[in-house]
């Protein structure tokens, strides 16, 4: 499955109010949800990821995935396109010898 095929299926299942603003704050949820079962392998295992661990992070990763979906839906963009401003602008930070530092726009 390529990105714009996941962004078509997924927009069958957007029902939301507020365009943008309830993707957004959706995508905040999530990554915060993938980053506190990172933490808790941290914590509780040792640092050791077990397959269900595992399973569960990627499970939380696909919730980022449609929340990113659909702003970048919201915002007038296929995610195939944002895909690939992404893979520009990190190009163009490593033709430029900036891929270290800070900063949108170096």
């Amino acid at each position: 499955m390529d990105f714009d095929e996941y962004q078509q299926k997924a927009l069958a299942t957007a029902i939301y109010p507020h365009p943008i603003v309830y993707p957004t704050l959706g995508l905040t949820g999530e990554a915060g949800e993938v980053a506190d079962k990172v933490k808790k392998v941290i914590r509780d295992n040792q640092g050791e990821f077990s397959d269900e661990r595992r399973l569960e992070i990627a499970k939380e990763i696909g919730d980022v995935l449609w929340y990113c979906a659909m702003l970048a839906h919201d915002l007038g963009y296929t995610f195939d396109q944002i895909a690939q401003i992404n893979c520009d602008k990190i190009a163009a930070r490593k033709n430029a010898g900036t891929i270290h530092g800070e900063g949108d726009n170096r």
